[in-house]
């Protein structure tokens, strides 16, 4: 959803980050000043139920997901297209926004206007030679109308009844007949789907600029914590996703939507790692409950010394898987293999590493 968040936004994707908040804060306060969601997930239900909760939630937003960006890459392939049109050469390109009613002779039982691409080299060619291409050409009816960094776009006039021995000729002296037949209604509605794919683009974001909503909760504080989940000491929670989505009016549908439902997704992840932490306590601890799960943050550069202190201060709780990370740490100082092993092993491994795998 952070990648969805990411592609919406396109030039303004360096606001992205500011946008993904978690229950109004951004994602560090809410990791570190977590509270269970009593209202979400009660706690008296089985555990197999609140997982069962989660799970539909975020496999409707997925689903949800899916079809907004679906429908989102639809419009932007279709509008990518149609932009493609107007950058290509004047073999390729659309020439709606080059040519004009006054280019052509319309609507004449006899005469016709052709475009004719002349290569930039044999411009003086073509002035001198296209009155005699064919017959019943019109004198001094063409005209250059465009051109780009291979040639030039001519118009030429002339009788209906000589255009494929004129597009014959043209093609021995290397002048190629641009198959174009102005028609006002086709140049208007390609106009039309142009604008009208800007404007749903456009409706689906739009920059509101605005890092943290009003009234949003922030902490700034990231240095080394130690913080009992549930605390009482934990802030106010930040602002509804009622009230954020009505405050984001100045953004796009698809954009308010992936805002609200990343918070939602972020929020239902983080109680599954909390489940994890529980679940994982009870199965070392046993019956009745009695641990206290905490969640540490430490500086980059002391998560590995903050793992092996953890590892010799609760070494005494089951010194075999003490005593083999701390054997695997030794042999592997150098190893980044040996931070991952040890925060992947199961049941066996240390409070310590349980809660390394939580970070």
């Amino acid at each position: 959803m952070a990648q969805s968040v990411v592609e919406v936004m396109e030039d303004a994707k360096g606001m992205a980050q500011e946008n993904l908040l978690a229950n109004g804060v951004d994602l560090t306060s809410f990791v570190t000043h977590f509270e269970w969601d009593m209202a979400k997930y009660p706690a008296k239900q089985p555990l197999v139920s609140v997982v069962d909760t989660v799970a539909k939630q975020l496999a409707q937003i997925e689903t949800d997901l899916k079809s907004r960006m679906a429908s989102y890459n639809t419009l932007k392939t279709n509008l990518e297209n149609l932009e493609r049109k107007s950058m290509g050469n004047l073999f390729t390109r659309t020439l709606s926004d080059i040519v004009s009613k006054e280019d052509f002779v319309l609507d004449s039982e006899y005469l016709i206007t052709l475009l004719v691409i002349v290569p930039k080299q044999s411009y003086t060619q073509w002035q001198k030679t296209y009155e005699s291409l064919s017959d019943m050409v019109v004198p001094r009816s063409t005209k250059l109308i465009a051109e780009d960094n291979e040639g030039g776009l001519f118009t030429v006039t002339l009788f209906r009844k000589v255009i494929d021995d004129f597009k014959t000729k043209a093609k021995e002296n290397k002048f190629t007949v641009r198959e174009y037949y102005y028609d006002e209604k086709e140049i208007k509605r390609e106009r039309e789907e142009m604008s009208r794919l800007l404007s749903d683009k456009k409706q689906q974001y739009q920059t509101s600029c605005v890092a943290l909503k009003k009234g949003s909760s922030t902490f700034r504080d990231h240095k080394v914590k130690v913080t009992p989940l549930g605390s009482p000491d934990r802030p106010a929670a930040g602002q509804s996703d009622r009230e954020r989505e009505s405050e984001g009016e100045g953004e796009g549908p698809l954009l308010r939507w992936l805002k609200v439902n990343f918070s939602e997704a972020f929020i239902a992840w983080i109680h599954i790692k909390a489940l994890r932490v529980f679940v994982e306590s009870v199965l070392r601890y046993g019956l009745p409950v009695n641990f206290q799960a905490v969640l540490l943050q430490p500086k980059k550069s002391s998560t590995k010394r903050l793992r092996e202190v953890l590892n010799s201060v609760f070494r005494h709780l089951d010194q075999v898987a003490a005593a083999s990370i701390l054997d695997v740490g030794t042999r592997s100082r150098n190893s980044r293999v040996s931070t991952v092993r040890s925060a992947s092993l199961p049941r066996r491994d240390c409070p310590g590493t349980v809660l390394g795998r939580l970070l």
